[in-house]
């Protein structure tokens, strides 16, 4: 086998995602041969790879699992939680692959996530330079504007001066005391939704994630899952070319 990066290696034996081993290498978690491993280094089948003391196993003929999570409020979206906390794993326990979530929904966001084994799968799903399109049903407490809405479209500057592309932001229903927004982002910075609402003065009382790409949550059950129909990966994969 020949030797690729490291990261790519831990996202395509299903431990975690590329970018999720690159901060494990960075924080010294990783051990090629016995050395603590550098980003930039490379390893094959024939290395012995430690991460966190777990000896990582090569899977070549490993089955690909695509899965679609309904993720409650309560949930934190990693694969483990050093303060003891719920993680969206514990939704997936009865299924024997080790899986990694692919994106994230904050702690009390819900709605669909997506979790796979498949690195390559998820490089392609979240790298920024694809932009696809995450929609959320957004319910704030108090009315909503033309001007906030109009704000929202055009982009807004975040409170850690990271300015927002353009996105589709709707009125679903308003009035005095609750308003009810559908919000579709082509980005995915880290809590990007509540972030922009809050640019513009709105407070977000629930958020939830209801497609990501061509695939809708639908009637998935809160805290069950389903897999991915092979037309449903066709088009995800379909959506991250254009």
């Amino acid at each position: 086998m020949e030797k690729i990066r490291l990261q790519k290696l831990l996202s395509d034996n299903g431990y975690c995602s590329r970018r999720k081993a690159e901060e494990l290498i960075q924080k010294g978690a990783v051990i090629v041969n016995g050395k603590p491993a550098k980003l930039g280094d490379k390893a094959n089948d024939k290395d012995v790879i430690l991460v966190s003391g777990e000896r990582i196993r090569m899977q070549s003929k490993r089955k690909k699992l695509y899965i679609m999570l309904n993720k409650p409020r309560g949930f934190v979206t990693t694969v483990s939680d050093e303060q003891g906390r719920r993680c969206v794993m514990d939704l997936v326990a009865d299924i024997d692959e080790r899986l990694y979530p692919v994106g994230r929904l904050d702690r009390n966001s819900e709605g669909l996530l997506l979790l796979t084994n498949d690195g390559a799968f998820a490089n392609m799903i979240t790298h920024p330079a694809r932009h696809i399109s995450k929609t959320y049903r957004v319910t704030v407490d108090s009315a909503v504007t033309e001007d906030q809405l109009t704000a929202l479209c055009v982009g807004v500057t975040l409170d850690d001066g990271f300015k927002t592309q353009p996105c589709t932001a709707e009125s679903i229903l308003t009035s005095p005391e609750r308003s009810v927004l559908r919000i579709t982002i082509h980005e995915g910075h880290n809590r990007q939704v509540r972030r922009m609402c809050d640019a513009v003065g709105l407070n977000v009382v629930r958020l939830r994630r209801i497609s990501v790409g061509p695939l809708k949550l639908g009637m998935l059950k809160p805290g069950t899952w389903r897999e991915l129909k092979p037309d449903e990966i066709r088009a995800l994969r379909t959506a991250a070319a254009k």
